[in-house]
């Protein structure tokens, strides 16, 4: 069998189907959209994300029998107010404590100097002056490179003022227009589709509610995990807990990768309070209960219906997803992976259903012609 056969056949089999090449420009062109315009319509696609969030208490309300425009006048005002609580409360502590943790870094890591130094004069065998020079030099660059790349964040983000209006003033301006308008704005984008759209549609049902809640859940995971880290951790005489709450929610974010990552800023902040103390035992138990929990009692609970993945699959996604489009891309890692999957089981294999439509179409011949089917078998017979 030659390259052109096997390529041939390859081309029949998956996109013979009409509606399978309209799904394929269909992705390519919303791709092609994100990657190539994607910071230019960036505060579009914020607000589009934000209005598919919101759409489900609109349609909650709706469900109650609330008027569509005081729905989303209700739901915008909760949105506007939960922004505003988040600019004026929240993010000036979380800046307050991340100054402050970058006043103390020099004293926290002298302090580790000391600590390596001590080890090594009870270790001598283990640990010898060339590893604690080592260390600490390696341990002073990434420091120095840190404070590099914060000071160059500093220096472009001024520069970013008039983005962050713009953003402050298009993206509530957008997602009110979209809740308000959402069934014209869906209408006129099914306009652009074909008419024959049977499998778009049967995917898009399948993924909408599923992708809908899996972010949604996301959310409401992030600000359980994050609360409770928090109060845990100011209970317990951490400082800088504001930031290290808000670290461990976003946490969840990576599926396996980030509660490991977010454990070491926890046990360097407590480490260097409290030394080596019963204190650092309880905060790092205290993050081992809480993530035990979020694992083993929040998402079983929160996504019991989202399709399983593998976590080899969830890790690769997490990887690709994120190095195409950063933060986002992680956060939206399972959804596209889950969004992959379906395509992999729906998609059209037109020789299959060919095969399949033609053995359908002989089972039907031979049910309303049985005599006939009976004389072809005994005539070779015969004949021999």
């Amino acid at each position: 069998m030659t390259l052109r056969t096997l390529i041939r056949e390859w081309i029949d089999r998956y996109f013979s189907d009409e509606e399978a090449v309209i799904l394929l420009l269909v992705l390519i062109a919303g791709f092609a959209a994100v990657i190539w315009f994607g910071r230019m319509l960036a505060p579009f696609f914020t607000a589009l994300i934000v209005a598919f969030l919101l759409q489900g208490a609109v349609n909650a309300l709706t469900r109650r029998h609330v008027p569509h425009l005081l729905a989303v006048a209700v739901v915008f005002l909760a949105f506007l107010g939960a922004v505003l609580a988040l600019a004026l409360i929240l993010l000036p502590l979380i800046w307050n404590q991340l100054v402050g943790l970058v006043q103390e870094t020099p004293r926290m890591f002298a302090s580790g100097q000391n600590w390596l130094s001590e080890l090594q004069a009870r270790y001598p065998n283990l640990i010898t002056p060339d590893q604690v020079q080592s260390w600490v030099g390696a341990a002073s660059r990434q420091i120095s490179q840190l404070g590099q790349r914060a000071l160059s964040l500093s220096l472009a983000s001024l520069g970013n003022v008039m983005a962050l209006i713009i953003y402050l003033v298009l993206v509530p301006i957008l997602v009110f227009f979209m809740l308000k308008d959402r069934d014209a704005l869906v209408g006129f984008t099914l306009s652009l589709l074909p008419r024959k759209r049977t499998l778009l549609s049967r995917i898009w049902q399948e993924m909408d509610m599923q992708i809908a809640n899996y972010i949604r859940g996301k959310f409401i995971e992030i600000i359980i995990i994050g609360s409770v880290a928090f109060g845990t951790f100011a209970f317990l005489g951490v400082p800088y807990s504001a930031l290290l709450g808000v670290l461990v929610g976003l946490s969840v974010l990576v599926p396996y990768i980030g509660a490991a990552l977010a454990v070491l800023p926890v046990a360097a902040v407590a480490g260097f309070h409290f030394g080596l103390s019963e204190q650092l035992a309880y905060v790092l138990v205290a993050y081992g209960v809480i993530q035990a929990l979020d694992g083993n009692v929040l998402v079983p609970v929160m996504f019991s219906e989202a399709v399983n993945l593998h976590p080899v699959s969830i890790i690769v996604a997490v990887l690709f997803f994120g190095g195409i489009w950063g933060f986002w891309g992680v956060f939206f890692a399972i959804p596209l992976a889950t969004l992959l999957k379906a395509l992999v089981y729906a998609w059209p294999r037109g020789i299959q259903q060919r095969d399949e439509r033609l053995a359908q179409q002989q089972e039907a011949a031979e049910a309303q012609h049985p005599d006939a089917q009976g004389s072809e078998v005994q005539h070779p017979e015969g004949g021999a």
